[in-house]
């Protein structure tokens, strides 16, 4: 049992792969006891979603005012479709919404003033940038508040996005930074275990031990840095012998300012996040 408060229904319009994460996180939380509605272009793709506890999927093919449907029905809405499509279907619910409704958006690079001055007034609006890991429950989401958007509004979106991971509330101008460390930090974990992996298999090993090597260890490694509580840095150094072989491979990672590339990548993510923010 959990006390959680329970969550009001819920309006998920574009459930694609971030919105059906999300859908099931509310699905497998049992908090969203006023019911989850999704929407999707085909009937294929809503089917993806068919048989979730508390979900019903609908599919625009077959319902064409689904999305002002299902807004209408909801006191909070997500917007999960692509950037680009974001202005005419605010221009297509706005009539719909509910009193108070709170909107919250899944698009990347879509401002919180875009969505108050196509929505206008009486609608609290929060931006969310959540990342992959939504999918296991593991994520990581920023949150900013829009001018509208009152604790309870925040504390809403909160405990919506909590039912896929943990929840940072940021002010807006610091969700492309955000983007750069936990949005797009999957990759970046992701790229370390391939060249793990090769660096294994060109020590001899088979293609099934170098991947089974490199990521149960980066795994295992997680696991043990957030059971422990402890410093990564402290961690490190526990392994790291003096005068051992850890000891000169960290050698070579700090040689190769391995400090400046993290910096370097994250800046250049950031600089391209602005330029599609300005329609680059």
């Amino acid at each position: 049992m959990t006390d959680t408060p329970a969550l009001p229904p819920i309006a998920i319009l574009g459930a694609g792969s971030m919105g059906g994460a999300i859908a099931r996180g509310l699905s497998r939380s049992g908090l969203a006891a006023g019911g989850v509605t999704t929407t999707n272009r085909s009937r294929a793709k809503a089917a993806e979603l068919d048989g979730l506890v508390g979900v019903s999927s609908i599919a625009l093919e077959e319902h064409p005012t689904g999305n002002t449907d299902a807004a209408a029905a909801a006191d909070v809405v997500l917007v999960g479709v692509k950037p680009a499509m974001v202005p005419d279907l605010l221009t297509e619910i706005a009539p719909a919404l509910s009193p108070g409704a709170i909107v919250v958006s899944l698009a990347a690079g879509v401002t919180i003033a875009t969505f108050e001055r196509i929505l206008g007034e009486g609608v609290a609006v929060l931006r969310s940038m959540p990342n992959t890991p939504a999918l296991v429950g593991r994520a990581v989401t920023g949150l900013a508040a829009g001018s509208l958007a009152d604790q309870a509004a925040v504390a809403t979106a909160r405990r919506l996005f909590e039912t896929v991971g943990t929840v940072i509330e940021v002010p807006e101008a610091q969700i492309d930074a955000l983007s750069t460390i936990s949005g797009s930090g999957p990759a970046y974990f992701f790229l370390l275990v391939e060249e793990f992996t090769k660096a294994a298999l060109g020590k001899g090993f088979s293609e099934a031990e170098s991947r089974l090597m490199a990521e149960q260890t980066f795994i295992g490694a997680a696991a043990l840095l957030e059971a422990s509580g402890e410093d990564p840095a402290e961690l490190r150094r526990r392994v790291t012998s003096p005068k051992g072989t850890t000891e000169r491979a960290i050698a070579v990672f700090q040689e190769a300012r391995l400090d400046d590339v993290f910096v370097a990548a994250t800046d250049a993510a950031l600089a391209r996040a602005r330029e599609l923010a300005q329609g680059g």
